[in-house]
């Protein structure tokens, strides 16, 4: 499955029925959340139904295409179904019961309620809500895909305008020559990750960058009266700047990950809880500013499409053991070098990096041990 995403163009009136078509979404989602508190055994075929109740009671829920209102359902009930995995794996902390939705930014069709042109350039929505017909502007090439594999079409709002998200389902796997090269990875604050070479990338540190432009925008925000549109508009110049801050951060990580697979075999990083580690109130904004969870994220789907091996390594003692000899050198966070009594000096992240690439290795060697003897 992949995501093709284009800017919509269209008139005022078009963006208003985008808005009344998200807010439908979001009212029948929390009518749904509702329907299942008040009853038992309720399953997601039971809030499918519902939604046909709710198209017969209300109106504007009647406007709404009826994959649109049974794609609410299922989100509401996905976010059911992960409420009760987290409960039966036990999973520390919150489990995430569902909550009722406040600012909902999208809506999704599935196979009805809007037309492709022709030319696959402009989009046309045919459900009651008068969106119409949308320019689709974007670098993508819709003719290399049948109509039949697009499976949803997502409205998304953001600061910066609405966009259409095509949701294709198609084999994303492609063949490459092998390279021969193992890396392990150790991801930190000073610099973005140290390899098992010796080689650093810098921590672009986005965030941090713009926080003095983020600050004066939130002040002017502070400043206006509630309710009032220049108000509307400072939040607007507000979220674009946050937007602006997440694409870099997101460009950053899918390059750089691009670029680590495609060059070795395997890749072993560590496995790091970062939902605890941001409990930490004076390393969060640093640690959510470099976005590690997004960079595993992008490793892992890069090794997926093209073959490779992405393993994650408990991160316990890496940067404790010694890589060369595997004696323990107990060291605070403010030491950044690694000191053995074996003679080995290396840099503290780049001792873990070896650790992880180690690892992998004796995992790799391990396999390929069992599957020799089962044959």
């Amino acid at each position: 499955m992949i995501v093709y995403e284009f800017k919509l163009k269209g008139k005022l009136n078009q963006y208003k029925a985008i808005d009344d078509a998200i807010r439908t979404s979001q009212f029948i989602r929390n009518k749904c959340l509702r329907y299942w508190l008040n009853n038992k055994d309720v399953n997601g075929y039971d809030l499918n139904k519902y939604t046909a109740r709710l198209a017969k009671e209300f109106s504007f829920a009647s406007e709404l295409n009826s994959t649109a209102r049974q794609a609410s359902a299922e989100r509401c009930w996905s976010g059911i179904a992960r409420f009760f995995d987290n409960c039966k794996k036990k999973t520390k902390g919150k489990k995430g019961f569902p909550k009722f939705k406040k600012n909902q930014r999208s809506v999704e069709y599935k196979k009805s309620g809007w037309q492709l042109s022709e030319n696959r350039k402009t989009i046309t929505f045919t459900d009651k809500k008068g969106m119409g017909s949308f320019k689709l502007i974007g670098t993508y090439d819709l003719h290399f895909y049948q109509v039949d594999q697009i499976q949803r079409v997502r409205l998304v709002k953001r600061a910066d305008g609405y966009y259409c998200q095509f949701c294709i389902s198609v084999n994303v796997k492609q063949a490459v020559e092998p390279t021969g090269k193992n890396i392990g990875l150790d991801v930190g604050l000073n610099h973005f990750y140290t390899d098992s070479e010796g080689n650093k990338v810098d921590n672009p540190r986005y965030l941090r960058k713009s926080e003095k432009k983020l600050k004066r925008l939130q002040r002017r925000v502070s400043k206006k009266v509630k309710g009032s549109k220049n108000r509307k508009k400072a939040i607007n110049r507000l979220g674009r700047q946050h937007l602006k801050v997440s694409r870099q951060r997101k460009d950053f990580a899918v390059k750089l990950a691009r670029c680590v697979v495609m060059s070795n075999d395997i890749v072993a990083f560590e496995d790091l809880k970062v939902k605890n580690m941001v409990k930490n109130r004076h390393l969060a904004k640093s640690i959510n500013d470099a976005a590690w969870s997004l960079f595993r994220e992008w490793i892992q789907y890069f090794a997926l499409k093209f073959g490779k091996v992405a393993i994650a390594v408990r991160p316990h003692y890496t940067s404790q053991n010694c890589s060369n000899c595997g004696v323990t050198v107990k060291k605070s966070l403010s030491v950044r070098t690694h000191i053995c009594k074996c003679g080995s000096v290396l840099d503290r992240d780049e001792n873990a990096a070896i650790k992880c690439d180690s690892f992998s290795q004796n995992r790799e060697i391990g396999g390929r041990l069992a599957v020799s003897s089962n044959q």
